[in-house]
């Protein structure tokens, strides 16, 4: 496993700190956490914009065109 020397503000050490005991483990564990959960989601990103790079928008929009216009059941109203 490597090892970084890393510089970090004192506001968000602290927050680091508070975050890792409420969750009871340590910063190390903590840390580690946020910066893989931080990749993944560059990862997906990545993704989803190579995907988007591929959609076929004319064709999306005629999908579209072709659902009912109805009324959305209760509960599914956008507010």
């Amino acid at each position: 496993m490597a090892s970084v020397a890393l510089q970090i503000p004192d506001t968000v050490m602290q927050q680091a700190q508070d975050a890792a005991a409420e969750e009871g483990i340590s910063l190390d564990q903590m840390l580690l956490g946020l910066i893989t959960d931080g990749v993944d989601q560059q990862r997906r990103f990545r993704v989803m914009r190579e995907r988007a790079a591929r959609a076929d928008v004319a064709a999306a929009l005629a999908i579209l065109d072709r659902a009912p216009d109805v009324r959305p059941d209760p509960g599914d109203d956008i507010l």
